[in-house]
């Protein structure tokens, strides 16, 4: 006698990703009526440099505007790190305890890498290039980051990832941190020539070594 068992089948929970992606649209929502104006210089940033010489003053690093575009950024960031990784077979991409670590981690790390620049930037009396430099970076990743929103919703929800879309993806990232810094030079050029050793310390302690580091835990965790 054959006895048919019907087993449940477990479908891991989408719901919390879900909250997460509302969350974001919700915060942009609010940035963009809480700050109209500033909203529509930062959403020329990839055409025009206007936004970061109106807002070049530090206080705007810790404005609400920055910070709600943070929450944004480390939200959209963590997330296209885990897809990344369950795209290459090294996590699931529906792990919501695995997007707290990667969301913790990256919060944590962007802000001790902050107020660490500004530490050394007062040490070696860099301190407006820091803050202009950060400044910069803050701006472009926030950019960046609302970029990959809509990409990470398709690619949570989507079935199958084709490979060329992460391989593009991740060189969009690579190349709008590599014109950052290309930019930040040509900037500060003459500045920057009067301080080249403590320049070169700057680039290779904090700009260079912290990703170093986290690739190496990344690919041996």
């Amino acid at each position: 006698m054959l006895v048919n068992a019907i087993l449940p089948r477990v479908m891991p929970s989408q719901d919390w990703a879900t909250v997460l992606f509302v969350l974001c649209f919700i915060l942009i929502a609010v940035t963009r009526a809480a700050f109209d104006k500033r909203f529509g210089e930062f959403a020329r940033l990839l055409v025009s440099d206007k936004y970061i010489k109106v807002y070049k003053d530090s206080s705007h690093l810790m404005s609400g505007f920055t910070v709600l575009l943070f929450v944004v950024q480390v939200i959209s960031l963590a997330f296209f790190i885990q897809l990344t990784l369950s795209h290459y077979g090294y996590a699931e991409k529906t792990d919501w305890v695995l997007f707290i670590r990667i969301s913790t981690l990256l919060a944590v790390f962007i802000l001790c890498k902050f107020l660490i620049d500004k530490i050394i930037g007062t040490a070696f009396n860099m301190e407006e290039f820091v803050e202009q430099f950060n400044l910069r970076k803050v701006s472009y990743r926030s950019y960046m980051a609302l970029f990959l929103l809509p990409m990470n919703i398709i690619l949570f929800y989507g079935n199958s990832s084709p490979e060329f879309v992460f391989f593009v993806l991740i060189a969009a990232i690579l190349l709008t941190n590599l014109l950052t810094y290309l930019v930040a030079l040509k900037n500060y050029q003459n500045f920057i020539a009067g301080k080249l050793f403590y320049f070169i310390l700057y680039l290779c302690a904090l700009e260079i070594a912290p990703y170093y580091f986290m690739y190496y835990w990344f690919t041996k965790s």
